[in-house]
């Protein structure tokens, strides 16, 4: 199941930020999966050219991807899913966005792939261009237009999100909102969601913290004994004096 989660792209349709955290707070109010799919075909439908729910129209992708971020996601990430929850809870509002970054991170780890290739243009030349990240993310899942036109809901996503932002000149995007992270209980977190997009499950802490899929956050420098003690799924392994390697704890 990881293996095909890793391989597969998933996110096919415009993701708004609102509209999972709308998902988020039904589920904590206790809503099934029944409850939450009928007040998101309401509350939605007026926003999508048809309501056909039944004939599996935009509306119902979109619904579905919703619900496997914050309700329906593999029972591997049950417990980081619940963790998300009661983050959203408890942190402030402007702090969600981790969160649910994370957690689209952990379900879709295509998002995390491009996100990959946006951080690292964006550092290097301080814009990204959509032409430039297709063609990378062709490169990793095959040659074919649907990961071009995927890779764009994406980067729309991301617009939406308010992580980068458009320029003067169209397909071209520079870097939007950034957000300070320093709870470290909010960092194990996010650490753990990334990693479960890693196929090894595993990576030094360094290269985790400064990863370019994490580019709209500016993390605070942490110690790796701070992250493994935050969290009861994550293990520390030292191979030097500052080379820790943080990896998910079997379960």
């Amino acid at each position: 199941m990881t293996k095909v989660r890793l391989t597969q792209i998933g996110i096919d349709r415009l993701v708004r930020l609102d509209w999972l955290e709308k998902v988020s707070f039904l589920v904590l109010a206790g809503n099934n999966v029944k409850e939450v799919k009928g007040i998101l075909q309401n509350d939605l439908k007026d926003l999508f050219r048809s309501t056909r729910t039944n004939v599996r129209g935009s509306l119902d992708k979109t619904i579905t991807i919703l619900l496997k971020i914050w309700l329906t996601s593999p029972p591997l990430l049950d417990a980081l899913r619940m963790e998300g929850l009661d983050l959203i809870k408890h942190l402030p509002q402007q702090d969600h966005l981790v969160v649910h970054w994370g957690m689209v991170t952990a379900v879709y780890p295509f998002w995390s792939g491009v996100a990959r290739h946006v951080g690292r243009l964006l550092r290097l030349q301080g814009t990204a261009t959509a032409a430039h990240v297709q063609r990378r993310m062709r490169e990793q899942y095959g040659e074919r237009e649907t990961v071009s036109r995927r890779t764009r809901y994406a980067l729309r996503s991301y617009l939406d999100w308010g992580v980068i932002q458009e320029t003067g000149t169209m397909g071209i995007y520079s870097a939007g909102t950034t957000l300070t992270v320093d709870a470290d209980r909010l960092i194990a977190w996010l650490v753990e969601a990334s990693l479960h997009a890693r196929a090894n499950h595993s990576a030094p802490l360094k290269e985790l913290i400064k990863s370019p899929s994490l580019f709209p956050f500016r993390i605070k420098p942490v110690q790796a004994e701070t992250i493994a003690a935050a969290s009861t799924r994550l293990d520390l392994v030292r191979h030097g004096l500052d080379d820790d390697l943080i990896l998910l704890r079997k379960q």
